[in-house]
């Protein structure tokens, strides 16, 4: 082994070993392996079985459970599946998020199409056969049934949900900027992201993240326009 390593850097051995441990989350079932793109983020603690297919510049959080051991998930470019989100699907049924997808903490998605750039809001629930409309969003903590048909560019809350307004193109502007953000952090995960010991003390002059851009909560946002 230590011969091996010697053939290639430390430091590439070390990320082999990183990508080795992440695949120990990675599961085949029946003969069907997950698809990950090499640009897409998966945290090594996201469980992720069977029939999935991630697609590229894509953010799996940690603690996100996509089974694809019933029905096939699909993943589209770009979408960020954030920590404790789980994904599902009826039997021999797709479950679809398509591109630039947004989906909030803890969200449940089952068997059901989130198109193109809308959003599903923290601990939102959203069952078979429902179809959230491009540039949609569905508030946290709604509920959205099974067939429920949410229109491109409104925005549902409740629960069960009921469709409360259309999106402004200043709501929608908000959105992308959002995702862009989980996008971002896509590209900083692979870069720099490792697992470590924490410190013990605070060290003077620490640095903080500086963002690339000015996202305020949708709230905040709407109350400075």
């Amino acid at each position: 082994m230590e011969n091996s390593i010697n053939l290639i850097s430390r430091a590439g051995f070390d990320r082999f070993l990183r990508w080795r441990d992440k695949l120990a989350k990675v599961y085949e079932i029946e003969g069907l392996i997950p698809v990950i793109d090499p640009t897409a983020y998966v945290h090594e603690d996201a469980v992720i079985i069977g029939d999935v297919i991630i697609g590229p510049g894509c953010y799996i959080g940690p603690a996100a459970s996509i089974r694809g051991d019933f029905g096939r998930l699909i993943i589209e470019r770009g979408v960020n599946i954030q920590d404790t989100c789980v994904l599902h699907g009826f039997p021999g049924g797709d479950t679809v998020i398509e591109e630039d997808g947004h989906i909030g903490h803890g969200a449940i998605i089952h068997g059901c199409r989130i198109k193109r750039n809308a959003l599903v809001g923290m601990n939102a629930v959203v069952m078979d056969e429902a179809v959230i409309g491009e540039s949609a969003i569905v508030g946290a903590l709604s509920f959205i049934p099974a067939g429920f048909n949410l229109p491109d560019r409104h925005l549902a809350v409740g629960s069960p949900a009921r469709i409360l307004r259309e999106l402004s193109d200043k709501d929608v502007a908000w959105k992308e900027s959002a995702t862009r953000e989980y996008q971002e952090l896509t590209r900083r995960c692979l870069k720099s992201m490792r697992p470590v010991e924490p410190l013990t003390e605070i060290p003077a002059n620490r640095p903080r993240f500086v963002p690339k851009q000015d996202v305020k909560p949708l709230h905040a946002s709407r109350k400075r326009n």
